[in-house]
């Protein structure tokens, strides 16, 4: 028999008060809701659906979020640590400075989401996949997008020590600035990214990757030399 749906609009949640819902056993719908600062450690909203939700400062820090769903949520310096978002769906959210350490994003999809300066740190990710989100200044060290199709992310000022972009093709995005130490492009194809910052110190790191004429010229205009 299928879980009952239960839709809020328009109110201020404290942990209290979600846990008063939990009980129903339905699968919660939250629109227009403000869950700022709230403290929702490991609840389980398994199945959640949130709709324009206010979550400034919220912990979901070891939430059950599994096959949850928000869309244009707000919710900066969010804690997400040690959660389950196995199969979860951002579109559209603000998710700047949040924290995904020790996350399961297994199968998790970010779409046109804004994560500048969250940190993926020691997060467990097969499947996820990002898709014209921005991720400027975020710390992704040690992930891989070998093979992917990488559609519209800026990583400008980027943490992506160690990370492994080998045989992934850029489409559009950008790269500038990026930490790049020990970060692998080996058959990547990036002559639709940005470039731009990308020191001589560097080059080595991209050795068999794909680049355009034009990103030839601008690294070389980039050591002080004229192109003839």
């Amino acid at each position: 028999m299928p879980r009952p749906t239960i839709t809020t609009t328009g109110e201020t949640l404290d942990r209290a008060r979600v846990e008063q819902m939990l009980q129903d056993d339905a699968i919660l719908v939250f629109e227009h809701c403000d869950f700022s600062g709230a403290d929702l450690s490991r609840l389980n909203l398994q199945d959640a659906i949130f709709r324009h939700c206010a979550m400034a400062e919220t912990s979901f820090y070891a939430a059950n979020l599994a096959r949850t769903r928000w869309q244009r949520c707000r919710t900066g310096h969010a804690d997400f640590e040690s959660g389950d978002l196995v199969d979860a769906c951002f579109e559209s959210c603000d998710l700047n400075n949040t924290s995904w350490r020790r996350a399961k994003l297994a199968s998790c999809t970010y779409r046109s989401c804004k994560l500048t300066g969250a940190h993926f740190e020691e997060v467990s990710y097969l499947g996820l996949s990002f898709e014209d989100t921005l991720l400027v200044g975020a710390d992704l060290r040690r992930m891989s997008f070998r093979k992917m199709k990488l559609v519209g992310l800026d990583f400008a000022d980027a943490d992506l020590s160690g990370c492994d972009f080998r045989e992934a093709v850029f489409e559009g995005g950008s790269l500038r600035d990026a930490h790049i130490k020990d970060t692998r492009f080996d058959g990547a194809d990036l002559r639709e990214a940005d470039l731009g910052g990308l020191k001589l110190v560097n080059a080595k790191l991209f050795a068999g990757a794909v680049i355009s004429a034009r990103q030839a010229a601008e690294l070389v205009r980039a050591l002080g030399l004229n192109v003839g």
